[in-house]
């Protein structure tokens, strides 16, 4: 029998929205039937046009507001819709937290079928803008104009939504981006075409150390050779007296990677210094480095009080990146192992332990699943297990291995609620309990949720929590 769909599209209708979905939209029924439209709140009552339609749910497209949400605020951007990059900038910063804090239960509940977790509040920003530390804009060339564009992708999309200012980036980009386009026109440079694949600048791709100011200037291109570049070092190093590094990376791939496997050092340093706390970071363009340096340092200390360490412990510390967690962990643990599948970041690991003058650290190139597996047939055991995997969650293999371990305590964290809740409850199943989650706003005026969970096996009574 076809079910009946009281939605045409094309076709405008009035509703009302009565919560948001999980990437930052707004959800409304119309005749009891789904509909989710982007950049609508919870208390609006809106003008909609439907623009797809499927057997159980629509999307529609915000029209006008009727009646605003009392929890609606003028966003900081303009530019905001059009980006998509701050899916909730017009929703008011203490209902961004609570959003998050239930996006959190929602997934544990529904997806993990999970029960009696603690969740606490989640800890925002006194100060939720200007927080990303890394930013990368791609370069192109308006059709109409011919002038240079630099900014963000449109959603879903390759079509470079230009922007004077990011409000969530550091205000260095700014004058960057100017020079960058100045240079370009005094030299007819031309920005890369991915359609034709010819076409020098790729990106313009920064890092800057809030601790010690420190700034990286990356330009990605498509070949090796850069017009005028001495011009080109002097216009960005006149952006600001903290730039330390001007590299060249190289990316002749029809590719939507970013960054190439080469990189030349222009003028400076091949890396910028930052702490995290009292730890000392070297950053390379290819590290993998949190973006948001306050709310990272309240995550991992967090992620260390769960740990709960005395001293006498071994901890593995999986999906391990640049060793950030690994050396927090390593000033409280007699012994932390970290495990990492990219080479590059072993390396800067390895280096971030000696600048620091950490020894009672190891470092292993491999994918977790396969290295811990093999650790444990070696007789390595640990006592507390730290997991901060990519957005795909964990490899059950590895979640089995840690099981097999008895690891009497695990500390998850997480960039994405929906697969947390599902390595939750494959734990459940093998003997552990999560206790308690606490999500902390790595990326305000956005949908991404990020948490860390404390989980103990069963068997061990909660003891000492």
């Amino acid at each position: 029998m076809t079910k009946n769909i009281p939605v045409k599209k094309n076709e405008y209708y009035e509703m009302d929205i009565h919560s948001m979905g999980h990437e930052g939209e707004g959800v409304g029924r119309i005749e009891n039937f789904t509909v989710f439209v982007p950049h609508a709140l919870p208390g609006d009552r809106i003008k909609v046009k439907i623009v797809k339609v499927k057997s159980s749910y629509a999307y529609g497209k915000l029209i006008d507001i009727i009646s605003p949400s009392e929890n609606r605020v003028n966003p900081m951007c303009p530019m905001h819709v059009k980006c998509g990059g701050c899916q909730l900038q017009h929703l008011a910063y203490p209902e961004q937290l609570k959003l998050k804090k239930q996006k959190v239960i929602d997934n544990l509940e529904r997806i993990g079928k999970l029960e009696n977790i603690v969740v606490h509040d989640a800890i925002g920003m006194s100060r939720p803008e200007r927080y990303r530390n890394k930013a990368q804009f791609p370069v192109g060339t308006d059709e109409a104009t011919k002038q240079i564009q630099v900014g963000f992708y449109a959603p879903k999309s390759h079509r470079i939504i230009e922007t004077d200012t990011c409000y969530i980036q550091h205000k260095i980009n700014d004058k960057i981006i100017t020079q960058l386009k100045l240079w370009m026109k005094n030299n007819n440079v031309a920005s890369y075409d991915e359609n034709t694949g010819k076409g020098l600048v790729r990106h313009i791709f920064t890092r800057v150390g809030f601790k010690t100011g420190e700034i990286m200037v990356v330009l990605v291109t498509n070949g090796t050779h850069i017009p005028n570049k001495e011009q080109f070092i002097d216009m960005i190093r006149s952006t600001s007296a903290d730039v330390k590094s001007i590299i060249q990376n190289i990316n002749t791939k029809a590719t939507n990677v970013i960054l190439g496997q080469e990189n030349r050092v222009l003028w400076g340093s091949d890396s910028i210094i930052d702490y995290i706390g009292d730890v000392k970071f070297n950053i390379s363009p290819m590290s993998f480095y949190q973006v948001n340096p306050v709310q990272t340092e309240v995550l991992y200390n967090k992620a260390l009080e769960y740990a709960g360490l005395k001293g006498t412990e071994t901890v593995f510390d999986l999906y391990c990146g640049i060793g950030t967690i690994s050396l927090f962990l390593a000033k409280k643990a007699k012994k932390v192992v970290g495990v990492e599948i990219v080479p590059e970041a072993i390396e800067d690991a390895k280096q971030n332990a000696k600048i620091n003058n950490i020894d009672n650290v190891e470092f292993y190139v491999g994918a977790a699943e396969e290295i811990i597996p093999r650790l444990y047939k070696q007789g390595y055991k640990a006592d507390v297990v730290v997991v901060d995997p990519p957005r795909k969650g964990c490899d059950e293999v590895l979640l089995d291995a840690i099981a097999k371990m008895q690891v009497e305590k695990i500390v998850y964290v997480s960039c994405n609620p929906s697969t947390l809740a599902r390595d939750l409850r494959f734990l459940e199943d093998r003997g552990y309990k999560a206790i308690e989650v606490q999500p902390v706003d790595m990326f305000p005026h956005t949908s991404h949720t990020e948490c860390v969970c404390l989980i103990v096996r069963n068997d061990k009574g909660f003891r000492d929590l």
